[in-house]
């Protein structure tokens, strides 16, 4: 029990500075995609465009069409089932729902048990078989409808694992929620950096510099945060 509870205070822990590196991540990723969106417009860069168009459209067929839940949760399993087997657990079984699934798995940790929450793995198929079947067919022609389907099941990805979020996911609560929210989060926004490197017009050198100036900033404000309430608390004391 002690070291359960030394392990949940150490996550929250994390939680907390995890918190600081998500904000300024996402300056960073807000400020890089309005730049690529700018430089994607007026430089006819249409990889980026065609990502975006992918992500709005999985955004309304998901509001505009009967969500496909199974889809989701059967996505969400075979994750669970992937980091499982490349982190040394094995596999004894699989169930897959109409809204809910379970994979049984030799040992766990929270990279497994978070991974279906900020690993896209229809978007990672998407790829993989694009560049194997590049070994075969000439596929140049079609790159900007398959980055359009890339785009899409990214948008699948961020539009249910919002979904699953809000239902209230026992592999959060096993972690902590404060450590599993920071975490995914900034395990997402890592995601949409490595897309927009990808796709757009951003190169990593700016990506880089956009980063450090953003983490400078916000530790600082926390910085200053701390010592105004460590002041306030000082002058309560005395």
């Amino acid at each position: 029990m002690a070291e359960y509870k030394s392990g949940a205070y150490l996550r929250f822990c994390i939680g907390l500075l995890l918190i600081p590196c998500g904000i300024a991540l996402t300056r960073t990723v807000v400020a890089s995609i309005a730049a690529s969106a700018a430089l994607s417009i007026t430089g006819g860069a249409r990889p980026f465009l065609m990502v975006a168009a992918g992500v709005a459209a999985a955004i309304f067929v998901f509001w505009a069409l009967p969500a496909p839940v199974r889809l989701y949760v059967l996505a969400h399993e075979l994750t669970h089932a992937l980091w499982g087997t490349l982190l040394g657990a094995r596999i004894s079984g699989l169930r897959v729902g109409a809204s809910s699934g379970h994979v049984k798995l030799s040992q766990s940790n929270w990279l497994i048990a978070l991974a279906p929450y900020f690993f896209p793995l229809y978007t990672f198929v998407v790829i993989i078989a694009y560049y194997l079947l590049l070994v075969f067919f000439d596929l140049r022609p079609y790159v900007l409808c398959w980055l359009g389907l890339v785009g899409f099941t990214l948008g699948f990805h961020y539009v249910f694992t919002i979904y699953a979020l809000a239902q209230g996911q026992q592999d959060v609560r096993d972690y902590g929620r404060l450590f599993s929210f920071s975490a995914i989060y900034l395990m997402n926004m890592l995601g949409v950096c490595l897309v927009l490197l990808a796709v757009s017009p951003l190169t990593l050198q700016d990506l880089i510099r956009r980063l450090a100036g953003d983490q400078a900033v916000v530790w600082g404000v926390c910085g200053q945060a701390l010592m105004a309430a460590w002041r306030w608390g000082y002058s309560m004391i005395r």
